[in-house]
């Protein structure tokens, strides 16, 4: 009885090609045009929000968008280098080590949003000393966009088939080309929809609604705990890597679980610094 619902659950992969398009020998991956999607979308918005002075402290954007053209370069370095560095040391140093080159081959997937992470917060920090930007605002203003990239990462994620759900036998269930026979939660999905579309609703929500950005550090610190939040959610349903299954010998924890845990704390702290300091600086 069980193996006939599980049946009719089962929904088949959408069959779409990788490769997007190919230019001679060149070959176009949806997953790199999503990145590119990602920044140059997440640029646009950024623009949008240092136009409106009135969102920012003293009714004065603190950086323009000749900075935001000039930091472009900047985060893709640092979301491409951060992540795929991320992934290589935080999920298959092993692999990596006996096979160098591959690190190169990003087409194929294997990125790390907390190795991104890390890459793009030293971007930032870097480029907003290095151009007397209040370090707080610059990264209120990345963290305002960046659930428009992760939405778009999780997207190309689904499209290659990788970082799927565990077995399931819900309705929308997906049948992974390279998942096994059973049917699959498609957590890429379910990450899309909390990392990228939520997220980005409730960041707006508090820049537009309640003026964060007035209170330097608070986007930031709802955004990374934010994302914790979400990515531990759907870690429950999200089939660890192979090569790292579950951790602390448990049937549950995974890897993606404990690097999200201090991001919480991490959050909850920038959000609350930056709400006591709005305060002294009222009085």
């Amino acid at each position: 009885m069980y193996e006939a619902i599980h049946l009719l659950a089962i929904l088949p992969f959408p069959n779409i090609d990788p490769v997007a398009f190919s230019i001679g020998p060149l070959k176009i991956h949806w997953y790199g045009l999503a990145y590119v999607a990602g920044i140059l979308l997440g640029w646009f918005y950024a623009c949008k929000l240092v136009d409106n002075d009135r969102l920012w402290p003293n009714d004065k954007a603190p950086l323009t968008r000749v900075h935001l053209d000039d930091f472009l370069i900047w985060i893709t370095a640092g979301i491409v280098l951060g992540g795929r560095i991320g992934y290589v040391l935080f999920y298959d140093f092993p692999k990596y080590q006996q096979d160098p080159i591959s690190v190169f081959q990003i087409w194929d997937g294997g990125m790390a949003f907390h190795g991104g992470l890390i890459g793009s917060t030293i971007a930032m920090f870097v480029f907003a000393r290095r151009n007397g930007i209040p370090v707080w605002s610059m990264f209120d203003t990345i963290a305002a966009v960046a659930p428009i990239g992760i939405f778009f990462g999780r997207i190309a994620n689904f499209i290659n088939g990788e970082l799927w759900g565990r077995l399931s036998d819900v309705p929308w269930a997906v049948v992974f080309p390279t998942g096994g026979l059973g049917a699959r939660h498609p957590s890429q999905l379910y990450e899309a929809a909390l990392e990228g579309v939520l997220l980005a609703a409730v960041i707006a929500i508090l820049i537009f609604g309640f003026k964060a950005l007035r209170k330097p550090g608070l986007v930031t610190g709802v955004f990374v705990a934010g994302y914790a939040v979400s990515r531990i959610i759907v870690e429950f349903v999200r089939e660890p890597d192979r090569q790292v299954g579950y951790q602390f010998g448990t049937d549950w924890i995974t890897r993606g679980m404990t690097l999200s845990v201090p991001m919480v704390a991490l959050g909850l702290w920038a959000a609350a610094r930056a709400i006591v300091a709005a305060r002294k600086a009222r009085h």
